[in-house]
């Protein structure tokens, strides 16, 4: 672990370093593509383009969950500071902190906003987005260079923290390593801290399909863009030309799959692997789940993995619902 400071700037901690994100990029992929079905996990969507696309995929039509989030928010921020009772928000898979401006607000509107934690594996975006934090606020902002999956644990312990998972990021991941990814939360957070949890709901699947297939095709941009991360990274050879996007809604799982779809027999050489893998003509690459959640569910979901929760707020139409749930003790 490095740790730099400089005074009146942002304190950061690097937990991954790009020599360790690599390897974890090596072993996902290989693991992926030589499994069957074949698959890329969705953690390596986001380079600089990557990045890009989906902020503009938060704004199309179609993208329902952002705007939903945001005005649950923009409604409840200063009941859901309230309830929490926090003087330090704790952000996982930061990003840019966009989204969690309107908590940052209601925290230092009702004096409760002592410091600020980010945790995202981007340095150069969290980065960023600490110095903006710490000149909007002028309270200490804590950035963390880590992988929420791996460093949780780690985490800076001061004050009483409201840790933020928002995104509905808690559904890229199956039940079983949502209850282990919860049960993380809960074993790695203090006493008398929280965490406001986002999840996105059970809808119709052709509204849900139309989320993640947009018909501008950004998603299926940031889809096929993956291909691009991995030939730069691992000096592969994907031609995107020869991939379509597809979003299908898996009513049995209650998720979206997005996957890539191979438009003829290929073979791709990932050079920095030293593995060759063989596409069949319609064979298909999945990158990403996206669990929808049910509203009576998830209390029982939250306290198979340990936690309490504690008081739960929705938008108008119910598409979206944010819970502020404890650890048990």
């Amino acid at each position: 672990m490095n740790r730099r400071a400089t005074p009146a700037a942002p304190t950061v901690e690097v937990l991954v370093t790009a020599e360790a994100r690599r390897a974890a990029m090596i072993d996902d992929v290989r693991a992926g593509l030589t499994g069957q079905p074949k698959s890329i996990p969705p953690v390596w969507f986001y380079d600089e383009a990557g990045s890009l696309l989906f902020d503009q995929i938060t704004r199309l039509p179609e993208y329902y969950l952002t705007r939903a989030e945001r005005s649950i928010l923009r409604q409840h921020a200063d009941a859901i500071v309230n309830q929490a009772a926090a003087d330090t928000l704790v952000e996982i898979g930061s990003g840019t902190s966009e989204k969690t401006l309107i908590l940052l607000d209601a925290m230092a509107g009702a004096g409760r906003l002592d410091r600020i934690v980010l945790l995202d594996i981007s340095e150069e975006v969290l980065l960023q987005a600490a110095a903006t934090l710490g000149r909007r606020y002028g309270v200490e902002v804590h950035a963390v260079v880590g992988d929420f999956r791996t460093d949780l644990p780690k985490l800076p312990r001061s004050g009483r923290q409201m840790w933020a998972f928002l995104g509905s990021t808690i559904g890229n991941f199956t039940p079983s390593e949502r209850h282990e990814l919860l049960g993380d939360f809960g074993s790695s957070m203090g006493p008398g801290d929280s965490l406001l949890l986002g999840t996105d709901l059970v809808k119709d699947g052709g509204r849900l399909v139309r989320a993640y297939d947009d018909s501008a095709g950004v998603t299926a941009a940031f889809n096929l863009n993956i291909l691009r991360v991995l030939n730069s990274a691992l000096d592969g050879d994907f031609d995107p030309r020869l991939f379509t996007h597809r979003a299908v809604w898996n009513a049995t799982d209650s998720w979206i799959e997005m996957r890539l779809v191979s438009q003829a027999d290929q073979t791709v050489r990932l050079s920095g692997l030293d593995l060759e893998i063989h596409l069949d003509d319609g064979e298909e690459i999945l990158t990403e789940i996206s669990a929808k959640f049910r509203r009576e569910a998830l209390p029982l979901e939250l306290a198979a993995a340990g936690l309490r929760p504690d008081q739960e707020w929705t938008d108008p139409d119910g598409d979206f619902l944010l819970t502020l749930a404890r650890p048990e003790r």
